[in-house]
């Protein structure tokens, strides 16, 4: 009973024009009501305060522009029917879509949204890469699981190092008590010596003690060399205090031990580049009337082997682009002045020999990984903190190129892994457009 009184009463406040629920309705003097917005589109060249006149979309009778008014007893209504329809269910169900009543079954790729089939067909979605919701849930679930995955990967990683510092703290505490009671050892046979020393003094003036006084003068050289062996030796006592007492390391100590350092490279510096005298810090310029993308330097020193750590303060930068970059033979890359922002993207992929991530707007932080497509795959990162120091580890012969939260205690924001080198890799940096500095940081900051 109750439905059916309220699907009669929606069918008295639908607007005729957009066939939905009237949106701050506007009546006219015949006693319709339209959608203000309705009215704004059909009548958009028209002023309302000019006297023009229009008709109304259900019975055709003019009326002027300016008589129309804001029906709020009609809105309240409307209002009152959408929360009645909420409360019975009949309205935005969790499967029904709340502006066509259609059942929810795709997903909006672009606007990550749930959406009917007619919602892919509106204006809105129109032309948006849509998937079916089981087929996005899939998909959802395999990212869940390759997240994990990767989680489990470098906690165990973890794990291996600090297993490794483990056993080499504990072989290096049981090298120092080894000497330790080396030490001791051989001070206790001094003692030893010591002693037997001493015994047979005692025994030989026990001895000279039973000599008449001739006898112990003419022996005068025999209690001189008995008065120097009498000069007792201390044996060396070894120290109470360990020589070294061990802290259990943090992530940023663990890859302190691997902090290389190198300046930038100013050779073929682009026109657009400044760089400071100390070959640690660069920003960008305009070079009007020309708008260039490429603001790419490389480091001073390249790496073939071997496992290494630097660290870059992007504090009050806006944008930028950090991390490695191996040549490739085989493949060359031309960025010219028309290419658009969005497409200059393409180049930073592994494809190119770029492991980077990257900056842009402030707080979107992204990682462009690999794609089977042109464009690239640009993942969307979480950064609990904003970023003001980037750490880059770089491991050689595993293959991996790991970026860390420095503000943020060393946290791991993105690692590339399987990455292939077939020439020396270069540490890349990118201040982008922003014209903050971008600073390589010294070892002893």
């Amino acid at each position: 009973m109750a439905s059916t009184v309220l699907a009669n009463l929606e069918v008295e406040v639908i607007c005729p024009v957009c066939l939905k629920l009237l949106t701050e309705p506007l009546s006219l003097g015949c006693g319709h009501s339209l959608c203000q917005a309705c009215i704004t589109v059909d009548n958009k060249d028209a002023d309302t305060g000019s006297g023009k006149e229009s008709g109304c979309p259900v019975c055709g009778v003019r009326y002027p522009l300016g008589s129309l008014w804001v029906n709020q007893h009609l809105a309240d209504v409307v209002e009152k029917l959408r929360n009645a329809k909420l409360s019975t269910g009949l309205g935005k169900k969790r499967d029904l879509c709340a502006l066509h009543g259609e059942k929810l079954q795709l997903f909006c790729e672009v606007d990550r949204k749930i959406i009917c089939w007619l919602c892919e067909h509106s204006r809105e979605h129109r032309g948006h890469h849509t998937l079916l919701m089981d087929e996005a849930a899939n998909e959802c679930q395999y990212q869940i699981q390759m997240e994990r995955q990767r989680i489990q990967r470098e906690f165990n990683q973890l794990r291996r190092i600090l297993d490794n510092e483990e056993q080499r703290e504990l072989q290096r505490l049981e090298e120092e008590e080894k000497k330790t009671l080396n030490s001791l050892s051989q001070a206790e046979d001094e003692l030893v010596q010591q002693s037997q020393v001493v015994k047979e003094l005692i025994s030989d003036l026990e001895l000279r003690g039973q000599w008449s006084a001739l006898e112990l003068l003419q022996d005068m050289s025999g209690i001189m060399k008995w008065s120097e062996i009498w000069t007792l030796k201390k044996p060396k006592t070894p120290s109470k205090k360990l020589k070294s007492v061990f802290h259990a390391p943090d992530l940023s100590r663990m890859l302190w031990m691997f902090r290389v350092d190198f300046t930038l490279n100013p050779v073929n510096l682009n026109l657009n580049l400044v760089l400071s005298e100390d070959h640690r810090q660069v920003r960008p310029v305009p070079i009007w009337p020309f708008k260039c993308y490429n603001y790419g330097i490389l480091a001073s020193q390249y790496f073939s082997s071997g496992k290494h750590y630097w660290e870059i303060d992007v504090s009050y930068k806006t944008a930028w682009i950090l991390g490695v970059y191996c040549r490739k033979r085989s493949i060359t890359f031309a960025i010219n002045q028309s290419t658009t922002h969005s497409k200059n993207y393409s180049r930073y992929r592994p494809q190119y020999g770029y492991w980077v991530i990257g900056l842009q707007k402030k707080l979107e932080y992204y990682a462009f990984d690999e794609t089977s497509t042109f464009d690239p795959k640009i993942l969307t990162l979480s950064v609990a903190t904003p970023l003001h120091r980037v750490g880059i580890f770089l491991n050689f012969e595993a293959g991996t190129v790991s970026f860390f939260n420095i503000t943020n205690h060393g946290s791991l924001i993105y690692k590339f892994c399987k990455c292939s080198y077939s020439q020396p890799v270069y540490p890349y940096f990118n201040p982008w457009n922003c014209p903050a500095p971008l600073t390589l940081c010294p070892p002893s900051s």
